[in-house]
């Protein structure tokens, strides 16, 4: 739990942000303040090189930097994209393990949630904390203060159905399935061995899906799951494609594996967070 007045720190670990974002990051600074945070920045917030805003070793100490501030109570970052990855192998685990700071972000930061619960234990959220200047701002900033400032699960509560079985229960890792591949045979991907693998993903109709979920099942990753929560798959959504996510899982995954589905997670600018690295109880575990 964070209070009033409390220092957060604003990364961008993936793709920069454009010059043209710029009223937007402004607006999203005056809406943390307004509800009691201070947000400061990191040096590598826009984009100076392509999608750049540094090479991976500046990002990765921009980063550490807020770790390694005693005042900074929490991290989020606002970025998404494609290259978060690379910043991995220069974060200081160690350092991190001992940290109380919770780190907050959501698509290709996929990546470094993972990583961190890999090489720390350690908890993480999945959620972008742009959300709060969106079209849902009402309801995403009620939940977020009284997540935050109350402790209350407002922002994690969600509403969910089961497909297949009825229960799972277990530590909940994944997040945006494209990204969380990027971790495949290295040393930041997760022990899936009864874990809850959560899958969401913006981009991608049936081939693109399907291929991830091939790689996810020669990885061996249904065999060793406990179950999978599926969030939103927003493409896939929008052209209304056949066969559904939910059916390219089902064939996929086999019919042992408890598979359960929400619409409240995802990229959506009403989408609530989950917590990579907690345990998870849904249905009749």
């Amino acid at each position: 739990m964070m209070k009033t007045g409390d220092r957060i720190g604003i990364v961008c670990c993936s793709n920069g942000q454009k010059s043209s974002y710029k009223e937007k990051t402004e607006y999203l600074e005056t809406t943390l303040s307004k509800i009691g945070l201070r947000p400061s920045f990191s040096e590598c917030i826009y984009e100076k090189e392509n999608v750049l805003t540094g090479t991976v070793k500046e990002r990765a100490q921009a980063l550490m930097k807020f770790y390694m501030d005693d005042e900074i109570k929490g991290i989020f970052d606002i970025s998404g994209g494609d290259i978060a990855n690379g910043i991995l192998p220069y974060l200081d685990y160690d350092f991190i393990a001992n940290s109380p700071k919770i780190f907050w972000g959501y698509s290709d930061l996929t990546t470094v949630i993972n990583a961190i619960y890999s090489k720390t234990g350690k908890e993480s959220v999945l959620y972008q904390i742009r959300n709060l200047i969106y079209d849902k701002q009402e309801e995403q900033l009620a939940n977020f203060k009284n997540t935050v400032f109350n402790g209350r699960d407002d922002l994690f509560r969600i509403r969910y159905r089961f497909v297949q079985h009825k229960g799972m229960q277990g530590i909940v890792v994944g997040g945006n399935i494209r990204c969380f591949l990027k971790l495949a045979g290295t040393e930041f991907m997760p022990d899936l061995e009864g874990k809850i693998l959560f899958l969401e993903s913006y981009n991608g109709t049936v081939p693109q899906i399907e291929t991830y979920l091939r790689q996810l099942q020669q990885l061996g990753a249904f065999k060793k799951a406990a179950g999978i929560l599926l969030g939103t798959f927003t493409q896939m959504s929008a052209e209304k494609c056949i066969p559904t996510v939910e059916t390219l899982v089902c064939e996929t995954a086999g019919k042992d594996l408890p598979i359960a589905v929400t619409d409240e997670i995802g990229h959506g600018s009403d989408s609530k967070g989950i917590i990579i690295g907690r345990n998870l109880c849904l249905g009749q575990a």
